[in-house]
């Protein structure tokens, strides 16, 4: 008797928690309403605009792009196409504030001033701003450093009395131009074509802080497309 009932109250237990689980189960899940569905789509699109914004900036900061407007760098480079500029390779951090402690742990600040990725070499050819009207944008390429002599005479350009070589020039210069000394922190430039070109024998050097980056690569037309053609350029002392 005691067993039969003992068998029965463990059948009614096993049915009551069944119920129990059903009901569990039965309970339905909150439903998202349509107005919190469109705050989410709403949400993501703003993050996504946002994060684009930011990508552009970051890229604008480094990258600059430019069309070669004109033959002045003939045979390097011919109107129209399209180049992308690297705007971080003569990038000047001031640091005036930090010279006594930079100085001390051997970090050259050049009067306050540091370059993480160099300064422009002779042979760079380099877009700025043109320091008659900083409107318009021009590109030629380095010839003379700060601190250097230049001059043009009899077909040739002279840096500290020794003539360049210039694989790169489209025909040697008709003109003549007496010998000056490169102020600091200026840059002599030249086009490469050189009797078809507005540059610094006409109107003197370019101030640093009108440079705007290095050209780096051409992206168009896509038969000139690659490396923009920066060379290492040598003086040749006389003999």
């Amino acid at each position: 008797m005691n067993d039969e009932y003992t068998l029965r109250d463990t059948d009614t237990a096993l049915a009551e928690a069944r119920d129990v689980e059903d009901t569990e189960e039965a309970v339905p899940e909150p439903k998202t309403s349509a107005g919190s569905k469109a705050l989410v789509a709403l949400r993501e699109i703003v993050e996504t605009i946002v994060l684009a914004l930011l990508i552009f900036l970051l890229v604008r900061a480094c990258i600059q792009n430019f069309k070669v407007d004109g033959s002045s760098m003939d045979p390097s480079l011919q109107s129209g196409q399209y180049l992308l500029v690297n705007k971080l390779s003569y990038l000047r951090v001031d640091v005036d504030g930090l010279a006594p402690v930079l100085s001390t742990v051997g970090i050259d600040t050049d009067g306050g001033v540091v370059t993480p990725f160099g300064t422009p070499q002779r042979g760079d050819i380099v877009v700025f701003h043109f320091p008659k009207d900083p409107t318009r944008d021009f590109i030629k390429r380095v010839i003379a450093l700060p601190g250097e002599t230049v001059e043009v005479r009899a077909g040739k350009v002279l840096v500290n009395n020794s003539p360049l070589q210039e694989p790169y020039v489209l025909q040697n210069p008709a003109y003549s131009k007496d010998q000056i000394t490169v102020p600091e922190d200026n840059y002599f430039v030249l086009g490469d074509n050189r009797n078809n070109s507005s540059d610094s024998h006409v109107w003197g050097p370019v101030p640093v802080e009108q440079i705007v980056g290095k050209a780096w690569i051409s992206y168009w037309p896509r038969k000139e497309w690659g490396l923009v053609p920066n060379y290492k350029v040598e003086a040749v002392p006389n003999n």
